[in-house]
């Protein structure tokens, strides 16, 4: 069994290749809500797409995956020691939340249409699958 220091260092670099891959499947499905609104309305400006996210219905179901990174971000920073079951919970959340589903919740069927629709997605869902796959294994 891994003492405690190791087990935190085993923790931390989990939880840091994991908001990677969920910082890059965030930032691909931005960019593709992005290309959907610009289609409609024109094209915008960095900061006009900054408050786009934070108030616009088309961009709302986003907030989810982006809660997850910050919640990454707040475990890292922690002062005391995560305890397993925290990290099995939270991981279980994450892969909860990135299942697809044609009748699922806001999250799921968008989530759903943009994995149909983009090639790159499919692959950094994967990434972060692969990952979770990997957790659960050991």
């Amino acid at each position: 069994m891994d003492n405690p220091l190791q087990q935190r260092i085993n923790q931390y670099q989990l939880l840091s290749e994991l908001r990677l891959k969920l910082l890059r499947l965030h930032k691909l499905l931005l960019e593709a809500e992005r290309i959907a609104y610009e289609q409609v309305q024109g094209q915008v400006s960095k900061g006009q797409l900054l408050q786009l996210v934070i108030s616009h219905d088309q961009f709302a179901w986003l907030h989810r995956l982006s809660q997850i990174i910050v919640q990454i971000d707040e475990l890292q920073q922690a002062d005391e020691p995560i305890t397993l079951e925290t990290i099995e919970t939270f991981l279980t959340d994450v892969r909860t939340l990135l299942t697809p589903s044609e009748a699922g919740d806001d999250f799921a069927t968008k989530y759903d249409a943009a994995l149909q629709q983009n090639p790159d997605v499919v692959l950094a869902h994967a990434d972060v699958v692969a990952l979770l796959t990997t957790t659960s294994q050991r």
